[in-house]
């Protein structure tokens, strides 16, 4: 899969429109269990097509299971940033959400990251998990702040049908949380992160001041960005990529030197409602301005929903930018799809 991921690299150099790479980011699946000749190898081949820039943010996605002193060593060499996904120091979460990894590999996976010297660590917490009351989501994010993280990815609990949670609710197995539950949880997480020095940049993403993700970042702000690997995006601005999810599929078809990948070519009214999804999230918000002038959309009947969302406390609408009040964040999802235009244009 290696040899193929670096085929694939050198088929698609040219995508970028600028060879100077501010972020690299290995994630998606398990990349923590690659070894370090094949991390080598895949850098080497970067480093052919592309310049990293010297203050550039590369991060890995990494399990507490995977991590020990040995590979955080050698992780060091490639990495200035690291991911971890420990979802709950509870045990019982986390056996809840069958992660393979114990509460105390969770607390060791960050002490030992930084004694190996990272200072710009993540961490991804779950909440909106069933429970009597708030007593484990508080003391979960307590355990991680004492542990002096950087950064903190948080995800409400979500329970889709056709997944192994959907039949577990379907059989009566587990229960799922209320919304107010949840939103409780959420709000809390605002509270004490704020109270923490850490500044809420995006819905589910907070970060002391300066730490903030540079590379998910920029998905949000609608850059240009380039994916290797089976299911992996891409986009140049005007377009989107999509690789084939089928690993056998994707590496014959580089066998053959074919680029494994559909394509979809973005209209104009795909461009703003992407723009309206991703920005409204972050602290950036959406620029009126931008949307008219470079975008070439008036908004007329936007900024009459905006005005109302702005009366009723969803919406800050400050100097052109539209942003989420804390009110807002928690119907985040309905806000984007009143925004969202409907008809082409």
């Amino acid at each position: 899969m290696i040899q193929q991921i670096g085929k694939e690299l050198e088929l698609r150099k040219d995508y970028l429109p600028d060879r100077n790479l501010e972020t690299i980011y290995f994630g998606g699946g398990t990349p923590s269990l690659l070894t370090e000749e094949e991390i080598g190898n895949l850098f080497n081949t970067i480093s052919k097509h592309f310049t990293i820039a010297p203050n550039a943010e590369v991060t890995i996605e990494t399990n507490p299971d995977d991590l020990n002193e040995d590979k955080l060593s050698f992780l060091s060499n490639y990495f200035n940033r690291l991911s971890i996904g420990i979802q709950s120091f509870y045990e019982p979460h986390l056996r809840y959400m069958n992660r393979a990894h114990s509460a105390k590999e969770a607390r060791t996976s960050v002490l030992q990251a930084q004694d190996a010297g990272f200072n710009n660590i993540s961490i991804d917490l779950i909440y909106g998990i069933s429970h009597p009351n708030h007593s484990v989501w508080e003391n979960d994010l307590q355990t991680a702040i004492q542990l002096n993280i950087q950064h903190l990815s948080s995800y409400c609990l979500t329970i889709e049908p056709g997944t192994v949670f959907g039949t577990w609710l379907r059989k009566n197995k587990i229960l799922e949380a209320p919304d107010d539950f949840s939103a409780r949880q959420f709000e809390y997480l605002i509270q004490y992160a704020s109270q923490s020095g850490f500044q809420q940049y995006e819905i589910s993403n907070f970060c002391k001041p300066g730490l903030y993700s540079r590379h998910n970042s920029s998905y949000w702000q609608g850059k240009a960005y380039l994916g290797l690997g089976p299911s992996a995006h891409s986009f140049n601005g005007t377009s989107r990529q999509f690789n084939v999810a089928h690993n056998k599929k994707y590496m014959d078809a580089l066998l053959l030197n074919k680029l494994p990948f559909e394509h979809e070519e973005l209209s104009k009214k795909d461009c703003i409602n992407e723009y309206i999804m991703t920005g409204i999230r972050t602290i950036w918000g959406i620029n009126v301005k931008h949307i008219q002038e470079h975008l070439g959309y008036p908004f007329e009947e936007q900024l009459k929903k905006i005005a109302v969302l702005q009366k009723e406390g969803f919406v800050n609408y400050n100097e052109d930018c539209i942003s989420l009040t804390v009110k807002g964040k928690l119907i985040a999802d309905k806000i984007t799809r009143d925004l969202f235009l409907i008809k082409d244009i």
